[in-house]
Formats: C-alpha cells, structure tokens, sequence
C-alpha cells in the first residue's frame, strides 16, 4: 500500500516506538526564540547537560522587539527575554540572528529565506505557526518549553502519529482573492478543530499554481484549524525557492530525495475535504477566533450559542451587519502570514499614489530585515510613506502584543495576522483578519471594501 507525502518522511524519523503509540522522532532543525527558550537553557545548566547539537538549533529575536529604535527596549520583561537568548545562545554556541543583523526576523520567515528550511525535515520551533515550514514538505510543528529542553538534550522528541487528511484545492482564484483567503475560508466552513488529530496535506491545481511565499501562508493557519501540521509536496517551485540561499548545503545531492516526496498514489487519507475556490471571495473576520468570519459581502451570521453571544459583544457588532460597517482604526500589514514582499508588494500597488484615510493609523511591519531591504531596494517604503503608512523595523510587531505595537483598547484593526482572540493585540482590541489587499485597501477607503473591485 502507498504512504502519504507525511508517513514519508515520518517514518524516517522514527528512531523508536510503535505506530499507534508515541514514537521517537529524530529532529533536523530546532529554530529558538526570546520567548520559549530560556527555561529550556536554564534546564540544562540544572542538570549539568550540553546542547546536544548547537549545529543544528538556531536562533532569532521577534516577539518582543521594538519596531521603532530597536535597540531601547524600556519594558523590564522584554528586555530580560532578549538578553537572556543572546547570552544563551553565546554559551551554548549557538548560531543567533542577533538584532539589527542582515538575517533577523520572524522565526517563519528566517527559515526558509537563509536556506534552513528544506523539503524532507522535520522542524521544531516553541512556536504554534511552526507549521509555516511545511510548505517545502517538511515536517514542522510546534512544541511547549519543556519539549524544547527534550530537544536541546537529545535532538529527539517523543510524538504520536497523527492521521492523514487531504485538502484538495483546485480552480483559479479571482483577481484580488489570495492564499490567506483560501485558509480562512476553510477554517470558517470547517472549524476551528477540523483539523485536530490530523496532518494536513494540502492539494490540488491551485496549490500547485501558488508561489511558495503564498503556500507558507496556508500552511501557517494550519494550526487555526486545529492541526499541528501542514504540509504540501515540494515541486520546482519549491526546489527553485531554495536553490542558492546560504545554508542550502548539497542541493544537487538533496535534489535527488527531495523529488521523491510526493503522496503515492494509491495512498490512503483517512479524510479528504475538497474545495473549488473559482467563486471564492476575498474573506473577512468578524469574531474572535479564526472560524468566525465571512465573505466580504456577507452578512454576519446569527447567534447560534453562547460563544457568540460574546463575541458580538467584544467586537461591538450585531447579527446582519457586513463587514462594511466596522467602524475600522487601525490597519496593521506584518506578521509570520503576511509580512512577506509578495505581500508587502501586492498591498503597495492598491495604496499607490494614494492617502491612508485620515480615520486611520496604518503601519507596515516587514517580517524580516531581508525583506524589509529586498522591499526598500524596490521603493515600497517610500509607496507607502507616501500614503501615509508607517514604515517599521522588522518582527512580530502587532500580531500578538508582546511589544510596543498594540492596537488600543475598542479599536477595530484590519491585520493580516492569523489570530484574532480577545485582546491579542493589546487589551480590548478588536482584529479582524485579512489578505495584506484587504488590509490596504481599507487604509485608504477607511472601511472594509470588496477588494476585487480595487486590484486590476
């Protein structure tokens, strides 16, 4: 019987253990962060241990940096975080994506644009959206601290095999419809726990037709879904991607493996889902989490319990309304989704030549220095300056908060983040989650609009 693209590169992991039960998995690429790594350090030096393989366990500074004058980090906590990683990783021999370095940026973003990510890995992160890295056909997941100190010591993690589903994605997407729409959607016809259980591989015509920065977008919200695991079969897309990137080692040779991740096929999913995006339109959160949004001309559905009781009451909407009438303040473009230059370059050519409502404060967070000066070199700071965006330095930003860079209280914000819970952009703010056009087009009309009305 033939294997998915996953049992694939599963099974070559496996070091130990029966299927059905947990399973020990040799890891390839263990990414850290100022946030959920200094008690794994600290575990270590408790117990008197080394870092099994510093050659393999990288590091950068995200969530708690500034993106105004980077280096004046005023909160205590923030500031103890970032100190903390790089004295760690200094003692611990570990290769840092320091502040203010060509390489800093977003965890998501640093893999695959410095060549660290690759088809056929499996990859680890203390970080929910480590799914982004399954794009390339790799294994990616995320883990909680004390895993990440299972992974220092022994560069091996115990994990139970999850069961096989396949999306499968085809027709062409509209002009103005996108990746983040296609995820958003799914999430919202399927749930926030459809995935639960499951890796999912996503298929199909339109899969195959996305660039990579589009596919990583998909496979980031995996786990909004209620996955912890998304995954695509690497193609010519993929291997062009990451032709020539610094820490691409033996790309001939790896070539030759990597086009052989594929799901047979007389390969059996225990679930498929299939979905024709042709008529998909651009999609829009109204609630507070990821299942609670609608096509952009849609009205907001009725209460049907008590979790929206209270989501209409936090985001202060009603039953019925569109998303026309969010009453929006704030615009935020950045984030491990969409902070990438595709994104950043399919947000300037809306906002081009134009002026940011003035009920708006709109800001542009690239998701990495690489990308921030890829962008800069092509002049979309200057497009959005202009504008009247704000142009930052680069990191998670106004994705979750844990900064400077927060959405204040009772403000409706257009992000194109992946979460939109209760306060994660700061205490009593309201996000809504969309493509970087439907942000950017409502930072110049002021409101959410149908954004395929915009892009010609």
């Amino acid at each position: 019987m033939g294997q998915t693209l996953f049992d694939k590169v599963w099974n070559k992991h496996v070091l130990t253990g029966k299927e059905g039960e947990p399973q020990l998995l040799y890891i390839d690429l263990h990414l850290i962060h100022e946030v959920t790594s200094p008690q794994a350090f600290e575990g270590l030096r408790l117990q008197n241990r080394k870092l099994r393989r510093p050659d393999l366990t990288y590091a950068t500074l995200d969530h708690n940096v500034p993106t105004i004058d980077i280096f004046n980090i005023k909160d205590e906590i923030a500031n103890k975080q970032i100190t903390t990683l790089q004295k760690n990783a200094k003692d611990f021999g570990v290769h840092i994506f320091d502040m203010g370095s060509d390489e800093q940026g977003i965890v998501h973003m640093v893999g695959p644009e410095t060549g660290l990510t690759q088809p056929g890995k499996t990859i680890v992160c203390g970080d929910s959206h480590t799914a982004s890295h399954g794009a390339f056909g790799a294994i990616a997941f995320g883990i909680g601290t004390s895993e990440v100190e299972h992974v220092f010591a022994t560069q091996t993690l115990w994990q139970t095999k999850p069961k096989n589903l396949k999306i499968d994605i085809n027709g062409k997407l509209q002009p103005g419809v996108y990746a983040k729409d296609i995820i958003l959607y799914l999430i919202n016809k399927y749930g926030v726990d459809f995935g639960t259980g499951y890796a999912l591989e996503f298929t199909g015509e339109t899969i195959k037709s996305l660039s990579m920065e589009a596919r990583m977008t998909i496979c980031n919200m995996a786990i909004e879904g209620g996955a912890k695991y998304g995954i695509m079969q690497p193609d010519d897309v993929t291997f062009d991607y990451v032709k020539g990137r610094p820490y691409a080692h033996n790309y001939n040779h790896s070539l030759l493996e990597w086009r052989q991740l594929y799901s047979d096929a007389d390969a059996i999913f225990d679930k498929v889902i299939e979905l024709d995006v042709t008529d998909l339109e651009p999609q829009v959160t109204w609630g507070t989490n990821p299942e609670m949004g609608v096509g952009v001309n849609s009205p907001f559905p009725e209460i049907k319990n008590i979790n929206d009781e209270r989501a209409y009451h936090y985001m202060d909407l009603q039953p019925g309304q569109t998303a026309s009438d969010i009453d929006l303040g704030y615009v935020f473009l950045g984030s491990c989704t969409n902070a990438r230059l595709s994104d950043l370059i399919e947000a300037s050519r809306i906002v081009e030549g134009k002026q940011v409502h003035p009920n708006i404060t709109a800001i542009v967070v690239p998701g990495s220095r690489t990308v921030k000066k890829e962008a800069e070199a092509i002049g979309l700071d200057k497009i959005f300056k202009d504008a009247g965006f704000e142009w930052r330095e680069p990191g998670c930003s106004m994705c979750l908060g844990m900064n400077p860079d927060q959405v204040p209280e009772g403000v409706h914000c257009a992000s194109t983040s992946n979460r939109n819970f209760e306060g994660r952009q700061g205490k009593g703010a309201r996000t809504h989650l969309v493509s970087p056009a439907m942000a950017a087009a409502a930072a110049i009309h002021g409101k959410f609009v149908d954004v395929r009305k915009v892009v010609v």
